[in-house]
């Protein structure tokens, strides 16, 4: 019997004429989408047999299952092409001819009751027609694993009209020929193609082949028992993952959970640098083991998003495309999970090997701190593992620092005073003055640092936060203990006036303390509130001149300082101003803000002094 006698023709069953347009120009975002939909639905028909040849249900032997791809420039098509189960020209009728209904929703219902169904990927039943965003004409050419079944052959134009012949078809499987249109003819280029390929089938279940290679690796560290693996191979899945990463990650967390939710997956820790944006989005998600995307904020907690790896979850909800997440509740479900286990991870390395934790914590620092500052849950439970580093280098706990400075850094009230540096280096005078105090300084000079004080101050009870260059070290920390000053009030108002005339600003504040006499002449601090105020902005962009200016230190005179004294005593009013400038400056210099012409004019006063 001829083709021509066994043509049929017929109408695809749709509810909407436009829906082949919808579906080239506004269901999938991204045209590339198509091979990946194409290639899974190939996958799924390879495990489809697998799962029947298993049960006994096909007499047909299983061999070695793959699908290929391939490229032919001058007939212009791509072909994808598996030995999956293939169908009958009445499957091809049910499955391809009546939009959105999904095969594979159908074969998971039917073996549901036989184990395996989470190994099905296709689910919307829209996949196969992503072909017409990039194809004229496409053709199906395929024959079922059935005993005594033709092959048979579908074509379609893009329109609601299809053809139906039999096919000369021998082996059991699919070919699915993409005519490829001349708007998309970037397709045709091998080069494209295996870019789109490593994309998104990199991790599929059956072996990908294209230009005679197998591109993939069908069982990907994430689907194998933690038990089955070494650290060697965690360390050579991560380097798969990031071929160009030049540091090997810090430790990794491996996620398995099947309830309430389905979950897999590797989470790596990595080393962090202060630049965020290059950290973020190199997590991938995956559904089953297929690529969707690496945008997971909604996923994974966002004080997680600089962490590297894969899940893999089919309960995640996507939309028809498969292109971006949907909010559901198992996406919440899924948040939680992730955080309780990372907190878990972490509270076991630091109660089993703290020496490597304190080691590593530059980079865990960062995430803990992160995760403290935007999760309230997880900052409960870090809270027994978050690490405190002072300027020797020394860490301690939360509670082990409360305990630490619980006796000597008490001020008058009772209040314990925790006292940092943001700048070891331009703020080493301030240290060097709570040294000689006995004072602890932790170091809080991060990225992130400036908010963390404020969870550090609501984890501490009882306890200020301040900077240590805030205010003179025993006003930070006033113990009520009074130290005499030498000079008379008038003597005072004096040194005011003349601090003003010489620095040229009569609104500075300008205030004279009895300091000891072994620290500086002059000191610069900012109050801790405008301080605050000034990163806020700062940070957030603003300009703090819309506040009325930007903030300026206060100075403070230290009254029992020789240098002070010399200056009441000194006629010479050049000399004079000399030596005010040049304290000042001194001050400025510790707080790294002289520059320019100031610190040129320092330089050249600081030469003639040591002449005279």
């Amino acid at each position: 019997m001829s083709q021509e006698t066994e043509k049929e023709k017929g109408n695809i069953s749709i509810n909407t004429e436009n829906i082949f347009p919808i579906i080239k120009k506004f269901l999938y975002s991204d045209h590339e989408i198509f091979l990946r939909e194409l290639v899974s639905n190939a996958v799924d028909a390879c495990q489809k047999i697998k799962r029947i040849t298993a049960l006994g249900e096909s007499a047909d032997p299983l061999g070695e299952l793959k699908v290929s791809v391939s490229v032919d420039e001058t007939a212009k098509t791509i072909t994808i092409s598996d030995n999956g189960l293939g169908m009958t020209a009445e499957e091809i009728k049910k499955y391809i001819n009546q939009i959105a209904f999904s095969g594979a929703t159908e074969f998971v219902e039917k073996y549901k009751d036989k184990g395996d169904e989470k190994q099905i990927i296709g689910h919307f039943g829209l996949g196969f027609y992503s072909a017409f965003m990039v194809s004229d004409f496409v053709e199906i050419i395929t024959k079922s694993f059935q005993a005594d079944t033709k092959a048979a052959k579908w074509s379609c134009t893009g329109n609601t009209e299809f053809e139906i012949v039999e096919a000369d078809k021998t082996t059991r499987g699919t070919d699915i020929i993409l005519h490829i249109s001349e708007d998309s003819a970037e397709f045709l280029n091998n080069a494209r193609v295996k870019g789109v390929l490593d994309k998104y089938c990199k991790f599929l279940p059956i072996p990908i082949e294209f230009e005679e290679k197998i591109l993939n690796n069908p069982t990907p560290l994430w689907s194998k028992a933690p038990a089955d693996l070494t650290k060697e191979d965690y360390l050579n899945f991560y380097k798969e993952l990031y071929p160009y990463s030049m540091d090997e990650p810090l430790f990794w967390i491996h996620l398995n959970v099947d309830f309430p939710f389905n979950l897999t997956g590797v989470l790596y820790f990595p080393k962090i640098s202060n630049k965020f944006e290059q950290n973020r989005n190199k997590i991938q998600l995956y559904s089953r083991q297929v690529f969707i995307t690496d945008e997971v904020k909604d996923v994974v907690p966002e004080f997680l998003m600089l962490l590297h790896g894969v899940i893999d979850s089919p309960d995640i909800p996507l939309n028809v495309s498969r292109s971006y997440l949907q909010a559901d509740a198992n996406v919440k479900k899924i948040n939680s999970y992730i955080t309780k286990k990372v907190s878990d991870k972490l509270a076991e390395i630091f109660k089993d090997d703290r020496p490597n934790f304190e080691a590593k914590w530059d980079s865990i620092g960062v995430f803990v701190k992160y995760g403290m500052i935007t999760d309230e849950k997880f900052s409960e439970r870090a809270v027994n593992f978050c690490l405190l580093t002072n300027v020797e280098n020394k860490q301690f706990t939360i509670e082990e620092y409360k305990n630490f400075i619980e006796t000597n850094q008490k001020d008058k009230s009772g209040k314990s005073i925790v006292l940092f540096t943001n700048n070891p280096e331009t703020q080493d005078t301030y240290i060097s003055s709570a040294r000689k105090r006995s004072y602890d300084v932790l170091k809080l000079d991060g990225v992130i640092d400036q908010h963390f004080v404020q969870v550090l101050e609501r984890k501490l009870e009882n306890t200020d936060v301040k900077r240590v260059d805030a205010d003179s070290i025993d006003r930070l920390i006033d113990k009520d203990i009074k130290v005499e000053i030498s000079l008379s009030e008038d003597e005072q108002n004096t040194l005011k006036d003349a601090f003003k005339r010489v620095l040229g600003n009569d609104k500075l504040n300008v205030t004279v303390e009895a300091l000891p006499t072994d620290e500086m002449p002059v000191v610069l601090v900012m109050p801790e509130f405008m301080r605050r105020m000034q990163e806020m902005s700062e940070a957030q962009g603003m300009d703090m001149n819309m506040f009325g200016g930007a903030p300026q230190f206060n100075v403070i005179i230290n009254g029992n300082h020789k240098l002070i004294h010399k200056i009441l005593k000194t006629t010479a009013t050049a000399v004079n101003d000399a030596l005010i400038h040049q304290i000042y400056d001194l001050a400025l210099l510790s707080q790294n803000k002289l520059s320019g012409a100031n610190l040129t004019a320092f330089i050249t006063r600081s030469v003639l002094m040591c002449e005279v």
